[in-house]
C-alpha cells in the first residue's frame, strides 16, 4: 500500500484535440496525532489548480484510498509523464 515515504504521484491527461491538458497529485502526508491525511492537488496543467486534504485515523486507510483515487485516475487516461509516449 502507498505510504508517505513512496512520494507523491504525478499524473497528467493530455488531449489536444479536446484542449485538455489536465494534472492530478495525490500525496500521503502524517498528522500530528498518528494518522494520515491524503493530499490531492489537480487542475489545468500551468495553473495552480485546487487542493482538498482529507483525514484519516490510520495510515493503512489514507493507502487504500490513495491506491482507488490512483486506480480511478488512470482508467480515465490519466498517466505518469514518463509513462507518455
Amino acid at each position: 500500500m502507498p505510504n508517505a515515504e513512496l512520494g507523491p504521484v504525478h499524473l497528467r491527461r493530455i488531449d489536444p484535440a479536446r484542449n485538455m491538458a489536465r494534472f492530478y497529485v495525490l500525496s500521503i502526508q502524517p498528522t500530528l496525532f498518528g494518522g494520515a491525511s491524503l493530499i490531492r492537488n489537480w487542475g489545468r496543467i500551468g495553473t495552480h489548480g485546487r487542493a482538498m486534504v482529507e483525514t484519516f485515523d490510520e495510515g493503512a486507510d489514507a493507502g487504500e484510498a490513495f491506491a482507488r483515487i490512483e486506480r480511478r485516475k488512470r482508467r480515465r487516461g490519466y498517466a505518469a509523464p514518463a509513462e507518455r509516449t
